[in-house]
């Protein structure tokens, strides 16, 4: 059983917001088993949906569908899949009344004449009630493929995938899985990787293939095994991917299907650890990474934005001398914002980023994308240049990642 996202929206194809259903949905699927064949991302127009309706029902057993079932006449989704599966549109007392109970709740005082549409479902659609929001969704079968129409809200669109789409497709399982195994790399290249473990990727049976997801400065890896016998296919996937992890061993962060900087947090919460961090280029960027995970609060012990140079030496200590002879971007400055930090914090780890994220500010000596990053651990320091000569996005979010990268790498050697 396969099943196609589409996402409708204008918004999405003009970069006004991230498409994030399809991502939340495509996991969700996946856990149960359901292999997610394409996604697409359309317009707010008759001819894009119809359009993509009739493709995603020629080759998916199941279409998932969200946005553009709101009350404004901009939304034209209803409309379209009523002319699509040729069922007139008809109003639902009962989604009615919720409508109407929603606005007395909320104070809104009489509710507006368009938002009456919000009632009107398909003759031919089971409605999925919708109970945390005005938009219900729809589910129809048409020539034995399933299509739910939801609305494109994320959390309206995750309440109704679990508690009413979900049962459905339960029902409708077939008894073929998916197993994955995940290996998370760092500091070896997709085409080095893919080279020493060629021998390995070669012997994998048939019903087990691998993927490189590669990232700046990570490679995560994924086995993915297709069977009858889930016992089957968790065992043979999990044996090649102890072999790829032994081969890799020194490039290994996590054996899981999570982030760098979620493997930091779990890593360091073991040994409790804490993190300090004194950034300048990627002004807050790293703590923020950090902090985004479930956790954090166990590692993260502070983060300074010293961007300007008398918070460098008024806060972390930074001499004068170092910035007047070495200049901001400088391994000498770092290592003094670094262990400056530390010694702020009592952190175990201390870690500094300096540099120029352009466009400008370069110079013939240190152009745009010259970083020095510097972490200071419990016995040993690390320090590296980079020369990214990227924008000034990319230039932070390398920084960003490189710097985790040498955290952990010294971490790791200070285990042994």
């Amino acid at each position: 059983m396969n099943a196609e996202i589409i996402t409708i929206g204008d918004e999405i194809l003009l970069g006004q917001i991230v498409d994030t259903n399809s991502a939340w949905i495509a996991q969700y699927l996946g856990q149960a088993d359901i292999a997610i064949r394409f996604i697409t991302s359309i317009s707010d127009r008759r001819e894009d949906i119809s359009k993509a309706l009739s493709e995603a029902s020629s080759r998916s057993d199941i279409v998932i569908v969200t946005g553009g079932l709101g009350p404004t006449k901009d939304d034209v989704t209803k409309n379209t899949i009523s002319e699509f599966f040729k069922s007139p549109l008809v109003r639902n007392q009962h989604v009615l009344d919720h409508v109407k109970q929603i606005f007395l709740r909320l104070g809104r005082g009489e509710m507006p004449i368009s938002n009456y549409g919000q009632a009107d479902v398909l003759e031919c659609a089971q409605i999925l009630f919708n109970d945390v929001g005005t938009a219900p969704g729809m589910w129809v079968e048409r020539s034995s493929k399933c299509f739910a129409f939801l609305p494109g809200v994320p959390f309206e669109m995750k309440f109704l995938m679990e508690n009413r789409v979900m049962p459905k497709l339960a029902s409708m399982r077939s008894h073929v899985h998916v197993y994955h195994s995940h290996i998370l790399t760092a500091g070896l290249g997709e085409s080095f990787l893919a080279e020493e473990i060629a021998d390995i990727e070669a012997s994998l049976p048939h019903y087990i293939k691998l993927a490189y997801l590669p990232k700046i400065g990570l490679v995560r890896l994924r086995l993915s095994a297709t069977g009858t016998d889930v016992n089957v296919l968790q065992t043979e996937t999990d044996k090649f991917a102890d072999r790829i992890s032994e081969r890799l061993s020194k490039f290994v962060v996590a054996r899981q299907d999570i982030s760098l900087e979620e493997a930091i947090i779990k890593n360091f919460a073991e040994g409790h650890l804490k993190i300090a961090l004194a950034e300048s280029c990627t002004g807050g960027t790293i703590a923020s990474n950090l902090t985004k995970y479930t956790g954090a609060s166990k590692v993260f012990d502070c983060g300074i934005v010293a961007y300007a140079n008398h918070i460098k030496q008024g806060v972390l200590g930074v001499r004068k001398n170092t910035l007047d002879e070495f200049g901001a971007v400088s391994e000498q400055t770092v290592i003094e914002m670094a262990k400056g930090v530390q010694r702020l914090s009592g952190a175990e780890y201390g870690v500094a980023t300096s540099g120029i994220a352009g466009p400008t500010g370069g110079t013939p000596e240190k152009p745009v994308g010259t970083v020095w990053i510097a972490v200071v651990g419990k016995n040993e320091m690390v320090t590296k240049k980079f020369q990214f000569n990227n924008n000034r996005e990319v230039n932070i979010e390398r920084s960003t990642m490189q710097a985790l990268i040498l955290l952990w790498n010294l971490y790791v050697k200070e285990l042994v």
